[in-house]
């Protein structure tokens, strides 16, 4: 129901109530106005008929008394007058006429208790209005009643009943009412009338606003509300006319900045402001997502991160992300959300010959969903019956593709997944950067802990990884062996053949240290040619046999140096931890003691670490 119809049903009901209202009050005070005039009239005729008998006693006419009343009767609207003699007048008197004997019951009640009575009956259809008026006998004024009568004071001589028709009196008030009645109709009609008019923009306006904002809610703002008038109405609807105007044009510019950011299109039966809610907030999503990978440690947090991206917000549970491994080799970082699992959906060669990935060899997106079969590499398994299509985005960094990211998809559900890949490239895109952070973070960092030449740790990584070997050390209550090496007589090698020769010395020396030792173990560079070895889970036996095969195979080490073979020896110092010391870099210091006992002892030869070398020579150590 339109505002209109609200409107003109609510002065219509308030006009009809008004009406009702008045007619019952009007109905009801012209019926009292007609008791309390009839009730007048009555009292006043009694009163006549009174005064004309009290009359025509002193004037000895009393017998003509019927025809004062038959004259009465002419008197308009007195339907009928009549007397009647109570029983104290027919006792002193005698016995009056025939119609003034017969009382009926309320004419009895008056002439018994004296009280006048009044009665409105309805005879025939006609409203008759009858009063019974008694006459008491009193012995003030003049003539005085008992002196004609033998009664006392108060008692009734006789009741006069008078009837009067309504009939006119009831026409006269219906006429007056149905007058107020037209009177009041057509006034409230002008009313509605009046008021429809003034209502009708409002309710258009209203109407053409909810238009607007209907078709607002469906992204479409070229709705437009027509100006009716120049009041408040008008003004709210160029208000908003302002309004559509201003969301449209902003929306429009919003949703050709987000197209340029996702490279997402929008066809125009789309709902606009749907989309660039969507939009936006897919934008958010991967702001939110690149704060997050920005602050992990490493590539592989953030390849497990996008993976429950691509599972929770795309619903896209079949995946492979591959890693460049050098210039033409590919390894899987995760395949499914597990992490180096082996390859699944493409031909495992292509982690031997990179250049058979088509990402990774053009650089460029494969959009496998519109072209099926573009890639020859890629091979899926119908797994549940139904073939799938693959979307691959190569990750660049440096100008070289880092990684490629795959998106498997079964074909019924390409339509729903093909509206999600530009969401899917922009979270790529801000992935990008922050992967090239970390992978020269981790490339600066790796070449800062390790040795150049030799391709051993330094001696900055054992300072940086010592508290976290400890710490393992003291929970596991394990024992540790510390070994410190140097080159026997290494500066001639320098000064006779060249720092070359040295160099191929040293290169050679940190192979045999290497294969000399267990995986757990570390081989640090520790300055020069010094080395130095941490045996894990090793105590001085151990490390005692570990050292002296150490010094064995360097004694049978040979170097060819230009035309020159050289062939060196090395000294050990060793020493262990808890057992030499309670700190680690004092153990080292020992280890290092021992080494120069080694030293002084004629080099080649392996040194274990005693108090007694410390206690009373630490000074010159």
């Amino acid at each position: 129901m339109n505002l209109n119809r609200k409107v003109t049903l609510l002065f219509g009901g308030v006009s009809l109530g008004t009406l009702v209202m008045l007619i019952v009050i009007s109905l009801y005070a012209f019926r009292s106005y007609s008791i309390a005039s009839s009730t007048a009239h009555v009292r006043t005729a009694a009163e006549m008929v009174r005064v004309h008998l009290t009359e025509a006693m002193i004037h000895g006419i009393i017998d003509k008394r019927e025809q004062f009343l038959d004259r009465l009767m002419e008197v308009q609207g007195l339907r009928s007058a009549r007397v009647v003699r109570s029983s104290h007048v027919n006792d002193q008197f005698g016995a009056g006429m025939s119609r003034e004997m017969q009382a009926d019951e309320t004419e009895k009640l008056v002439l018994a208790d004296g009280k006048a009575r009044y009665n409105l009956d309805d005879i025939d259809g006609e409203s008759i209005f009858r009063g019974t008026i008694p006459f008491a006998a009193s012995a003030r004024g003049t003539p005085n009643c008992l002196q004609c009568h033998n009664v006392g004071e108060g008692d009734v001589l006789g009741a006069v009943t008078i009837e009067l028709s309504l009939a006119e009196l009831k026409r006269k008030a219906l006429a007056t009412v149905f007058m107020i009645i037209v009177t009041v109709a057509v006034f409230s009609l002008l009313a509605i009338l009046a008021a429809r008019r003034l209502i009708l923009p409002v309710g258009s306006t209203a109407r053409a606003v909810e238009r607007a904002v209907e078709r607002a809610l469906k992204g479409d703002f070229r709705g437009r509300v027509e100006q009716r008038t120049d009041d408040e109405v008008g003004e709210i609807a160029t208000h908003t006319n302002d309004l559509l105007t201003f969301l449209d044009q902003g929306l429009g510019r919003i949703s050709q900045r987000v197209v340029q950011l996702t490279g997402r299109t929008v066809s125009h039966d789309e709902n606009q402001l749907e989309v660039a809610i969507d939009m936006v907030n897919g934008l958010a999503d991967a702001s939110g997502f690149k704060q997050a990978i920005e602050e992990d440690e490493t590539k592989a947090q953030i390849f497990d991160r996008f993976g429950k991206v691509l599972v929770e917000r795309f619903g896209i549970e079949e995946f492979s992300i591959y890693e460049t491994d050098g210039p033409k080799q590919l390894a899987t970082v995760s395949v499914n959300g597990v992490p180096n699992a082996s390859c699944h959906w493409c031909d495992p060669q292509i982690l031997a010959r990179g250049e058979m990935c088509r990402a990774k060899r053009s650089g460029h997106t494969v959009d496998g969903f519109a072209q099926p079969g573009i890639c020859y590499a890629f091979q899926p398994s119908a797994e549940g019956g139904e073939a799938r299509r693959h979307y691959c985005v190569p990750i660049m960094q440096c100008g070289t593709v880092g990684n490629v990211v795959q998106l498997v998809v079964p074909e019924s559900k390409i339509d729903e997944f093909q509206e999600q890949m530009p969401y899917v490239q922009v979270y790529v895109r801000e992935m990008a950067p922050v992967l090239e952070a970390k992978r020269l973070t981790e490339t600066l960092r790796e070449s800062s802990l390790r040795d150049a030449m030799t391709g051993l740790n330094n001696r900055r990584f054992l300072e940086e990884y010592v508290d976290t070997l400890i710490a393992s050390n003291r929970r596991r209550k394990a024992t540790i062996a510390i070994l410190m090496l140097d080159l026997d007589y290494f500066k001639i090698v320098n000064d006779s053949y060249g720092h070359d020769a040295g160099d191929s010395v040293l290169k050679a020396l940190a192979g045999v240290l290497k294969h000399s030792v267990r995986a757990s173990d570390m081989v640090i560079r520790f300055g020069g040619e010094e080395f130095l070895i941490v045996l894990q889970d090793t105590d001085a036996e151990g490390a005692m046999r570990v050292a002296e095969n150490i010094r064995a195979a360097v004694a049978e080490m040979k170097v060819q140096a230009g035309g020159t073979v050289l062939q060196k020896t090395i000294s050990v110092g060793v020493a262990t931890f808890p057992h030499d010391s309670d700190t680690f870099w004092q153990t080292v210091k020992f280890a290092d003691v021992a080494l120069y006992r080694a030293k002084e002892e004629g080099r080649n030869r392996v040194v274990m670490f005693a108090s007694e070398m410390w206690e009373g020579h630490a000074e010159s150590y």
